[in-house]
């Protein structure tokens, strides 16, 4: 090899570094921003739903959080198809900036109390517009990488921007674990809470900096000089079989598995250790910032190995391991996080029998209801309340009968309002539930995990082992929806699926899940909902899905 040979070389390589992590640490910057709010959501409850009851305003957070989600496809289309227009580069900046402004604003939002229901009516308008341009970062970021890599390589250097979601979760945690621990519990709940949203401005100001320094892809400059770019993204992907089956194929076949387990590795892990097992909010993010921290090198892996392998193998595996493991491995973590708890629930199980006509879905959007309206309601709102798994039996023979809640040995018979005077109902109502709660007590149901009880290596374990299938799905997707595609409308055609499978399937588990839990009371029910969608995406991957690791991106 020459010397102007191993300049060439060297110089490649430099550039092609520079690609990635321009790339790369723009992405993190806005999945910083994003997520902020998902590890905030029970402080958010609090300060922006506060008109509700708790287990509505924590379904509420959540529900906003996904509003984020919901929007994102839109953002797909309508940024995917500029991307294919007019270029990669500019469109990551455009995406990026909306993302900022709308981070920083919700550091200064007024709360509820301050403003009433435009408090919460602001957020999820600030939410929508940060989904819109996470919708258009993704695909544009995940195509620019991937057309500038070589044949061989492309799982290796698409798994960078991989690792970006949890890059950007991670410093999320780090900075709030910091500044909660700085100022305590009692001031970041109050005003805290903002700090981390108001930094993300300066966070902007970088990510602008690093996108300005990169070119245009190498690919779409080819196409701009060989006019062959699409004129009609949107109606050439979707509006044509030939393309429009492969959008399907890659949605149900690969990405809403790997949404539904990317979510529940490190979303719903994280909202179950807090909500459902009562873990302090301090221990649990720490312990899943670890999790992620061991977890994050084998995105790079995967990707790697998927370039030896193949995509569909990897990405597919992870959505079996979960839809095997998942119901032991939350029932291990209950054990593991809060042991008084799984004791209590083994020993003193709690069942409910009532009239099924008599129970209402405790779901309540105006907040007004306290669901005292029957004994089933009262059992079901306290239980809730408590954070108790229940068995419910509700049988039609019931019909007349109180609705009655076992814990243990111990029953306990619920007051029907109905049969009460109006001045005794408020009483009788109020002297059950404080029964029920001491009987809860007596049998060992703790109100909130007791920090020196938790076996904190077996719940890193456990964690990052939700954590590692996260990065068998995750790692080699990017690579597969680039790979699947043709070059004049990857970009559009490759962030639909992908962002209809993270915004959807995704995005709404949190909020499905626990209200799932909430309905049924058990708290594993919401498992339910990954379970399935992984096992749709193995049986229709295993039949329909390519490999797709071998081919040519260019046009």
């Amino acid at each position: 090899m020459t010397n102007g040979d191993g300049a060439t070389a060297l110089e490649t390589r430099q550039s092609e570094r520079k690609v990635i992590l321009a790339s790369s640490l723009g992405t993190v910057f806005e999945w910083y921003d994003f997520y902020l709010y998902g590890l905030l959501a029970t402080i958010i409850s609090a300060q922006f739903f506060s008109g509700v009851n708790e287990t509505t305003g924590f379904i509420f957070a959540l529900g906003a959080f996904a509003a984020g989600f919901a929007v994102r496809p839109f953002g797909a289309l309508v940024f995917g198809r500029i991307g294919d227009l007019v270029g990669r580069k500019n469109t990551f900046l455009v995406t990026m900036g909306l993302m900022g402004a709308s981070t920083f604003l919700v550091g200064v939002l007024p709360s509820y109390a301050s403003i009433g229901v435009a408090a919460p009516i602001l957020l999820v308008l600030l939410r929508l517009v940060q989904g819109l341009a996470l919708g258009g970062e993704y695909g544009g970021a995940a195509t620019y990488v991937a057309e500038h890599a070589p044949d061989g390589k492309r799982g290796l250097f698409t798994s960078f921007i991989q690792t970006t979601a949890t890059l950007g979760l991670f410093a999320a945690l780090g900075v709030v674990i910091v500044i909660r621990s700085a100022m305590g519990e009692a001031a970041f709940a109050d005003w805290g809470w903002r700090i981390p949203f108001l930094i993300s401005v300066i966070l902007l100001g970088v990510s602008l900096w690093i996108r300005l320094q990169l070119e245009e892809s190498p690919v779409f400059k080819q196409m701009k000089e060989e006019g062959t770019t699409s004129k009609a993204p949107l109606t050439e992907a979707f509006g044509r079989w030939e393309n429009l089956k492969w959008v399907l194929v890659a949605l149900f076949g690969a990405v809403a598995g790997q949404a539904v387990v990317w979510y529940s590795g490190q979303f719903y892990a994280l909202f179950f250790l807090e909500k459902t097992l009562k873990v302090d909010g301090a221990t649990a993010n720490i312990l899943i910032a670890i999790a992620l921290a061991l977890g994050t090198p084998f995105f790079i892996f995967f990707g790697w190995l998927s370039d030896k392998v193949g995509r569909k193998p990897i990405i597919l595996a992870g959505c079996a391991l979960a839809a095997i493991t998942y119901f032991p491995a939350f029932q291990m973590l209950t054990s593991a996080a809060n042991p008084a708890m799984a004791k209590a629930q083994q020993n003193a199980a709690v069942i409910m029998a009532a009239d099924p006509g008599s129970c209402s879905f405790q779901f309540d959007p105006i907040g007004g209801n306290k669901f005292e309206g029957s004994g089933c309601d009262i059992i079901k709102s306290t239980l809730a309340k408590a954070g108790a798994s229940y068995t419910s039996f509700t049988r039609e023979r019931m019909t007349g009968e109180p609705a009655r809640v076992r814990i243990g040995s111990r029953v306990l018979a619920a007051p029907d309002p109905w049969r009460l005077a109006e001045e005794d109902r408020a009483g009788a109502i109020a002297t059950f539930r404080s029964d029920l709660e001491r009987a809860l007590a007596d049998a060992g149901y703790p109100a909130k995990a007791d920090p020196a009880a938790i076996n904190k290596p077996l719940v890193v374990a456990i964690l990052f082992y939700l954590v590692l299938l996260v990065t068998m799905v995750y790692g080699p997707i990017a690579a597969l929806l680039v790979e699947l595609f043709p070059s004049r409308i990857r970009y559009t055609a490759m962030s639909l699926p992908y962002h209809i499978g993270n915004g959807w399937f995704g995005g709404f588990l949190p909020t499905t899940a626990f209200a799932m839990v909430a309905a049924t009371g058990n708290i594993y029910y919401g498992l339910w909902y990954p379970v399935i969608v992984a096992v749709i995406t193995l049986i229709v991957g295993l039949l329909f899905l390519p490999e797709t690791f071998r081919r040519s991106l260019h046009p």
